[in-house]
């Protein structure tokens, strides 16, 4: 890959990252309420679904994915579906006051289903495919070996991201102090569950791209 093809794909990149997104909401919103350092385990899952999509789309499986409205559909439905269950359980979400510490707490959940959520909010997203399968093709030159592309283009978008998403943790990591009671740590529930609910909603009228 020529040094202005990856400098034009790393632009793209981080203008990808930096856009918001049901990743940089929930980022913001494990940032809010577990810190940046228990928050990696939620960025480790996006980046892993991040990859996952980048080889779906560039092994081709992305277009006809993007091309069959049934499969296209029923990917929409899931990921709709799961960040509005998301969204409605950090919204129901309990909330738990350490008194010898004085510091509002949510409820703990472990490194494994943090990575999850955020591996299934990323790889249920058809946003995403259909951007990759739309992006992608403008970068990869068809006389060079495929996979070092995808392998130099997968590094790339996972390092902005990474640094992008643990931006967004730690913006959101430094309001803490401000949510030492249950009553705003029920308001800051409901307010990133709302926007996950938003977001999958609109989901539902997101339409693919016309062959």
């Amino acid at each position: 890959m020529a040094f202005e093809t990856w400098l034009a794909f790393f632009l793209a990149a981080c203008l990808i990252a930096i856009s918001p997104g049901s990743g940089a909401v929930l980022s913001m919103s494990h940032g809010l309420s577990y810190g940046v350092r228990r928050t990696s385990a939620t960025i480790l899952g996006l980046e892993i679904a991040l990859v996952v999509i980048l080889v779906i789309a560039g092994a081709g499986v992305g277009s006809l994915l993007v091309a069959s409205e049934a499969a296209f559909n029923t990917i929409k439905v899931l990921g709709a579906g799961y960040l509005i269950y998301l969204g409605w359980s950090q919204w129901r979400a309990p909330v738990h006051i350490d008194a010898q510490r004085s510091t509002a707490l949510v409820a703990q959940t472990s490194w494994w289903r943090r990575c999850m959520t955020g591996f299934l909010t990323n790889a249920t997203n058809p946003k995403g495919i259909v951007f990759m399968v739309a992006v992608l093709p403008q970068f990869i030159n068809h006389e060079q070996p495929l996979w070092l592309q995808l392998l130099l283009m997968a590094i790339t978008m996972v390092v902005v991201d990474l640094v992008v998403m643990h931006g967004y943790a730690f913006a959101a990591s430094r309001m803490q102090r401000f949510f030492r009671d249950a009553r705003a740590v029920k308001m800051q529930n409901r307010f990133f569950g709302g926007v996950l609910m938003l977001v999958g909603a609109g989901l539902f009228f997101f339409k693919r791209s016309q062959p």
